[in-house]
C-alpha cells in the first residue's frame, strides 16, 4: 500500500502544472453562482466550494474529489464546468483542518507540502468527511436529493472507495484512479462504477483486470473507457489551452460520456 501511495505521489507530481492560470481565468469569467461553505464533520469542518447550475428545477448533485495536490483552482474550475451543464456541484477540501495551523489547501506552503499531507490522511476520516458532504449537498434546497461522485487521480481512488462505503450514491465516476485491493470491499458497492483512463497510463491500467475480476465476482456494474494516447491527469492537461491533442480529445470525449452517465439521475 505504501509503495502504491508513493507511485501515485510521483505520477501526479510529474503530470502536474505549477500554475493553473487558465483555470482561474475560467472561474473568474463564469456567470454561475459560487460559494464557500463549511460542512461539520465530527469535531472538524470541511471547507467546500459549491457551484450552482443555472436551471429552473432542482438538480442532481455531484461531489468532486480532488487530486493529491488538494483543492486547486483547476478542481474548482471543473466543478464550475460541471455546473454549466446542469449539475449542483460541491468540491470538498479533504485537507481541511489538517492541524491547528493549516485549515485548507491554500494554507500549505507549496504543492509538495499538500501532497505530503494527503498521504497522512486516515481512510476513516476521508470517509467521514465525504459522508458529511454527501448529507449536506443532498439536503440543499436546490438539490433533487440524488448524489453522484467524480474523482481524479488520488480522488479517483477515493471515488471508487467511497462507492464501497456509501450505499446511497447514484454513480461513481473514477478518473485514472485505482480500485480497492480487497475483494471483500466490492460486495458493498451499490452504485454503478464508471472508469476513465488514459492510454499512456499503464501504472493504473495494469490494475484494471483485477478490478474487473473482483467486480464480476461481486456481481456489480463496472464500465470503463481507455482513451488512446492520453496521459495520466488528462482531464486537467486537456483543459489547458497548451495541452496535447490527445489529452484534449480525451477530455472532450470524457465530457460527452459524463453527461450520458449522469443524465437526469
Amino acid at each position: 500500500m505504501k509503495s502504491l501511495q508513493i507511485m501515485l505521489f510521483l505520477l501526479c507530481f510529474v503530470s502536474g502544472l505549477t500554475a493553473q492560470d487558465f483555470a482561474l481565468q475560467q472561474l473568474e469569467n463564469s456567470p454561475r453562482h459560487h460559494e464557500w461553505v463549511k460542512v461539520p464533520s465530527g469535531e472538524r469542518h470541511v471547507h467546500c466550494f459549491v457551484a450552482y447550475p443555472e436551471v429552473s428545477g432542482n438538480a442532481h448533485a455531484v461531489i468532486v474529489i480532488h487530486e493529491n495536490r488538494g483543492l486547486t483552482d483547476w478542481v474548482r474550475s471543473f466543478a464550475d464546468q460541471l455546473a454549466a451543464v446542469g449539475y449542483l456541484v460541491i468540491a470538498p477540501d479533504l485537507l481541511s483542518d489538517f492541524n491547528t495551523e493549516i485549515k485548507k489547501t491554500s494554507e500549505f506552503k507549496d504543492a509538495d507540502a499538500a501532497r505530503n499531507a494527503i498521504y497522512e490522511l486516515k481512510p476513516e476520516q476521508v470517509t467521514a468527511d465525504l459522508n458529511a458532504v454527501f448529507d449536506y449537498i443532498a439536503k440543499v434546497p436546490a438539490s433533487n436529493g440524488q448524489v453522484s461522485v467524480v474523482g481524479f487521480c488520488w480522488g479517483g481512488s477515493q471515488s471508487f472507495r467511497f462507492a464501497t462505503n456509501n450505499d446511497q450514491l447514484r454513480a461513481a465516476l473514477v478518473f485514472y484512479g485505482t480500485a480497492p485491493t480487497e475483494a471483500s470491499d466490492f460486495a458493498r458497492i451499490q452504485a454503478p462504477v464508471y472508469g476513465f483512463y488514459g492510454g499512456n497510463d499503464q501504472r493504473v491500467n495494469a490494475t484494471i483486470p483485477q478490478t474487473e475480476a473482483f467486480i464480476k465476482d461481486a456481481g456489480k456494474q463496472f464500465e470503463y473507457e481507455i482513451y488512446p494516447d492520453a496521459g495520466h491527469a488528462y482531464m486537467r492537461a486537456g483543459d489547458d489551452p497548451n495541452g496535447s491533442e490527445a489529452n484534449k480529445a480525451a477530455t472532450k470525449a470524457s465530457w460527452e460520456r459524463i453527461r450520458r452517465i449522469l443524465g437526469d439521475k
